[in-house]
């Protein structure tokens, strides 16, 4: 792993059991990071990480955490307190659809959306803030959906949106201590969401030039430059990655 962009960094990437968050953990292992694998359900798709990770060389850990809650946020990084002993960089990667018609609104959906999506990813910013160095990454994750949202996505969408209002509060704040904070807004992506959702498939490729819609390891690719020394002056922004879709 000598000569890696990330060589001695750790990086806690949440969700990182399947999908996009799979795809950042092993990009960014590649790199030269040590993985701290987080995981809410997916034990099994965590250790598969941890182990593809391994294989290639590298050093990963899986922990679990319900990230909606505070208390378990905090255990986590007490575990990673005691191993690694330090964190580098932090992927909020993590993320949950539900909800439907307004007419239909019920209280578990917004609980659950809003746990996840936006309490998540303030609680471990919040515990990150407290332990990362000079030269320290925050990376969220927000959504197309909040600029193009769709019936019945309100919840989500406006989760998303307050995510990057995050980003742009934080990085103002964190600034002072060299630690740079951006946002990877992804469009329509496989593995993800998506897989979960085909009937929407051709919809989202016909939005887009590119007639496709976007592959894992390409928004791994943003996040491995948001991680990256080269963006060191890159901070508060969003890039959206989504072939340049209108919707």
């Amino acid at each position: 792993m000598q000569g890696k962009p990330l060589e001695g960094k750790v990086a806690l990437v949440t969700g990182a059991g399947r999908g996009i968050g799979r795809e950042i953990a092993l990009r960014l292992a590649r790199d030269g990071a040590t993985i701290i694998a987080h995981y809410a359900h997916s034990n099994a798709g965590a250790d598969e990480t941890v182990s593809e990770i391994e294989a290639g060389g590298g050093r990963a850990i899986a922990y679990q955490a319900d990230i909606a809650k505070r208390p378990e946020v905090v255990a986590m990084f007490e575990r990673i307190d005691r191993d690694p002993g330090r964190l580098d960089i932090v992927v909020n990667n993590s993320g949950v659809q539900a909800g439907g018609p307004l007419a239909e609104l019920r209280d578990e959906d917004v609980d659950y959306v809003f746990g996840v999506n936006v309490f998540g990813p303030l609680y471990i910013a919040s515990e990150a803030a407290k332990r990362l160095p000079d030269g320290g990454r925050i990376i969220n994750f927000a959504s197309t959906l909040a600029k193009y949202p769709v019936a019945g996505s309100g919840l989500y969408s406006a989760a998303k949106c307050a995510v990057q209002s995050f980003t742009e509060s934080w990085a103002r704040e964190l600034g002072a201590h060299n630690i740079t904070v951006n946002t990877v807004i992804p469009g329509a992506t496989s593995p993800g969401m998506m897989d979960a959702s085909p009937e929407y498939r051709g919809f989202f490729e016909n939005a887009s030039p590119f007639k496709r819609i976007g592959r894992a390891d390409e928004i791994a690719a943003v996040v491995a430059f948001f991680a990256s020394p080269e963006a060191s002056w890159v901070s508060g922004t969003h890039i959206v990655a989504n072939g340049a879709a209108n919707t």
